[in-house]
C-alpha cells in the first residue's frame, strides 16, 4: 500500500511539474545571440512559435512542380532558427583548427580539440566570391551536420539541420503565397537570384527580411535540410495532420535542400520548392572515394541551422552527430 501510495504522489507531482516545466521553457523561448566563448563570433537566433501550416504548394500555384503536393496540414514544434545562413566566418574556424585557435582567447576544450575536421580542399572553396560575411558553400550534408556538432562542443547547446517542413513553415512565417513576401515582382527586394546576383553569392542580411525577420531565406544560397529527399513524401500525409514531419536519410542521394540560390530562377525560390541532390554536385573532385566533406561543383549549396526548443537525450543528440558517413564512390 505505501509503494502504490509513493507511486501516485510521484505521478501526481509529475502531472503538476511536467506542464509548469513547459510553461518555463514557452516563457524563456525568445530570439537570442549565441556567442562563441573566448572568442569575437557570435550570430543571432530567431524564436520561431510552434504553430500548423499547409506545407507544399496548391495546384494554381505557377511554376509548381508535382513534388509539391499534395498539399496537407503540418503541425511544427517551437524551435530557434538562425537569422542568416552560416558565413564563412563560422565555417572556416572549424574547417581549420588552427583558425579557431587564432581566434579564441583561451585554450580549445577537451572535446573540441578531440573533434573530427573536415579534409582541408584542394581548392578556394569560395570560388572567388567572397568570403567575411559571406554564406559558406560547397559543403556536404555531412559535413554540414559535424559542423553542428562543433557549434554543440564549443556551445553545448543542440545545434542540427532543419527538416523540410521546419523550413517551410519558417519561411513562409505565416504566409500561403508563392513566397514570403507579396509577389514575384517584388522579388530583388528580398533575394538574391539569376536576375541580378551577377551570378555569385552575397553577403547574407542585405536584403529584406520576411515576416518573421529572417534573411536570404529565399535565394543567395540553397539550403541543406536533414531529410532525404523523396518526390512523392507528401502522399503518406494526406488527410492527416503530421507532427513535425521529417523523412530520414538512408542513402547518400537524393537529400533536400531548399530556397534556390544565386543562379536559380524565380521559380526555385518559391516557398514550396523542392530539390534533391546530385552525384553530379561532386563532378570535378577528384578523389576516390569521393570527399565526405565538399561538393566541389556545389557551389549554390549552404546551411543554416536549427535548435529545438526541447532538446533530444544525450543519446539521441549523440546519434544524430556521429552517424557514419556514407560512402560516394
Amino acid at each position: 500500500m505505501r509503494s502504490f501510495i509513493l507511486h501516485f504522489k510521484s505521478a501526481f507531482l509529475g502531472l503538476i511539474l511536467f506542464p509548469l516545466l513547459a510553461l518555463a521553457q514557452e516563457n524563456d523561448f525568445k530570439s537570442y545571440t549565441q556567442n562563441l566563448e573566448g572568442t569575437d563570433l557570435k550570430f543571432d537566433m530567431v524564436a520561431i512559435p510552434g504553430g500548423s501550416f499547409n506545407m507544399g504548394s496548391p495546384v494554381n500555384e505557377a511554376g509548381r512542380r508535382p513534388d509539391e503536393g499534395p498539399q496537407h496540414q503540418v503541425k511544427i514544434s517551437p524551435f530557434w532558427i538562425g537569422k542568416h545562413e552560416v558565413t564563412w566566418d563560422f565555417f572556416e574556424p572549424f574547417v581549420y583548427k588552427n583558425q579557431e585557435i587564432s581566434r579564441s582567447k583561451v585554450p580549445l576544450k577537451q572535446q573540441v580539440d578531440a573533434l573530427t575536421r573536415p579534409t582541408k580542399p584542394y581548392v578556394d572553396m569560395t570560388w572567388g566570391m567572397g568570403k567575411e560575411g559571406f554564406p559558406a558553400i560547397g559543403m556536404t550534408q555531412y559535413s554540414a551536420i559535424q559542423f553542428c556538432k562543433w557549434l554543440y562542443a564549443r556551445t553545448g547547446e543542440f545545434y542540427r539541420l532543419p527538416t523540410e517542413a521546419e523550413w517551410e513553415y519558417a519561411c513562409r512565417a505565416g504566409t500561403s503565397g508563392a513566397y514570403s513576401h507579396p509577389a514575384e515582382s517584388k522579388l530583388d527586394d528580398y533575394a538574391w537570384y539569376k536576375a541580378n546576383s551577377g551570378n555569385k553569392t552575397h553577403p547574407v542580411g542585405e536584403k529584406k527580411p520576411n515576416p518573421w525577420g529572417l534573411f536570404d531565406m529565399h535565394g543567395n544560397v540553397t539550403e541543406w535540410t536533414y531529410d532525404q529527399y523523396k518526390p512523392d513524401a507528401y502522399s503518406k500525409f494526406v488527410g492527416t495532420i503530421a507532427q513535425d514531419p521529417v523523412i530520414p536519410f538512408e542513402t547518400l542521394y537524393p537529400n533536400s535542400v531548399r530556397g534556390g540560390s544565386y543562379e536559380d530562377l524565380p521559380t526555385d525560390l518559391r516557398s514550396a520548392s523542392r530539390r534533391g541532390s546530385l552525384a553530379e554536385w561532386k563532378q570535378i573532385d577528384p578523389q576516390i572515394p569521393k570527399s565526405n566533406w565538399w561538393l566541389t561543383g556545389g557551389t549554390f549549396v549552404g546551411i543554416r541551422v536549427v535548435r529545438p526548443l526541447v532538446a533530444p537525450s544525450k543519446e539521441e543528440i549523440e546519434a544524430y552527430y556521429n552517424r557514419e558517413p556514407i560512402a560516394d564512390f
